[in-house]
């Protein structure tokens, strides 16, 4: 994991709002992939702090999150 805001890949990521976020709520979550790395944000401060995950480990979260 790392809370390095991404490197230039060239392009702009696409970020993705999770369903269970809402506009007037506290869980607003996005996540945006590349290749090589899962990168999640806080939707109310798009600007701040930023986490980076490999794909193996975003795929033993979901799967950890999914089962309980």
């Amino acid at each position: 994991m790392s809370m390095k805001p991404p490197a230039d890949y060239g392009f702009e990521l696409a970020w993705i709002k999770s369903s269970y976020s809402t506009d007037d709520g506290p869980a607003c979550v996005e996540v945006a992939s590349t290749p090589t790395t899962i990168h999640i944000r806080d939707s109310k401060h798009r600007q701040g702090p930023q986490l980076a995950f490999g794909p193996q480990h975003w795929a033993a979260f979901v799967s950890y999150a999914v089962n309980h």
